[in-house]
């Protein structure tokens, strides 16, 4: 059946349809060796689609997995009662149901990983796999040598006792103390929570990296998919099997594509 060539590409988990179409009206998209035009329309099951020069070939059964640059004041929920914006909307023109590994709540910004690979999801959220997190945190006032001591040891919470904590690059600047602190556990709101304990506000809060995964040159609200070697890296992080059929890329010379989407 013949769709839209930006519909069958967004399907295909190579780009939102917005960047589909920009594709299409530079000249990088083809049909049977033709260039493409906007609006034009093939069928992927018995016609020869070209992205960029490579073949267009993703399986239904294949997973997506979705780096995203979290806005604050998004929830990381499908919907919210109260009308407030949530991130699946900075997704919206990807097909599928995909969800959040973990969450970041609503003022908290940056990386967020968002799949439709459940195995995947669970390990990465379970605090046996000890996968770190980043952030990088403001807190009004100094940070003193006793709590940094402190959050490297654990910090008692109503719900026990943290796992230690390893503070870096702490650096201080108009009455407020930056630094980063990694953490492995996934408890709610746990970063917020620490530093409350210590007497410290957070006034701002945004994590850096998801195990390996930097935000790098994603700005505020852009989201880019995941390499064959990045969701490998992944599998292995956590001790899940590499078995033929898991997803090597998006184009089927493994080069990686970034598909960014954009915060309005």
């Amino acid at each position: 059946m013949k769709e839209r060539l930006q519909k069958i590409i967004a399907a295909a988990g190579l780009a939102s349809r917005r960047e589909a179409e920009a594709w299409i009206e530079r000249g990088e998209v083809t049909v049977d060796g033709l260039v493409a035009h906007l609006g034009d329309k093939a069928d992927p099951s018995s016609q020869r689609i070209l992205v960029c020069g490579r073949p267009l070939a993703r399986p239904a059964s294949q997973k997506r997995y979705i780096l995203l640059n979290k806005p604050s004041g998004y929830m990381c929920t499908r919907s919210d009662p109260e009308g407030r914006a949530v991130v699946f909307s900075l997704i919206a023109d990807v097909p599928g149901r995909f969800f959040t590994v973990g969450r970041l709540d609503m003022t908290t910004e940056g990386a967020l990983l968002l799949t439709d690979d459940g195995a995947l999801a669970h390990r990465l959220m379970h605090p046996s796999f000890h996968v770190n997190k980043t952030y990088l945190v403001r807190v009004r006032g100094t940070l003193d040598r006793a709590a940094t001591e402190r959050l490297e040891r654990g910090v008692q919470l109503e719900d026990g006792l943290t796992a230690p904590a390893t503070v870096a690059n702490v650096r201080y600047s108009s009455g407020h103390t930056w630094l980063e602190i990694t953490i492995h556990e996934g408890r709610n709101r746990q970063v917020r929570r620490m530093m409350e304990a210590l007497g410290y506000s957070v006034s701002r809060l945004k994590r850096v990296s998801f195990a390996f995964l930097k935000l790098e040159s994603l700005q505020t609200g852009e989201w880019r998919f995941l390499s064959g070697t990045e969701v490998r890296r992944l599998y292995e992080l956590v001790q899940l099997p590499w078995e033929k059929g898991n997803p090597k890329s998006h184009f089927s010379n493994g080069r990686q594509q970034t598909a960014p989407g954009r915060h309005q």
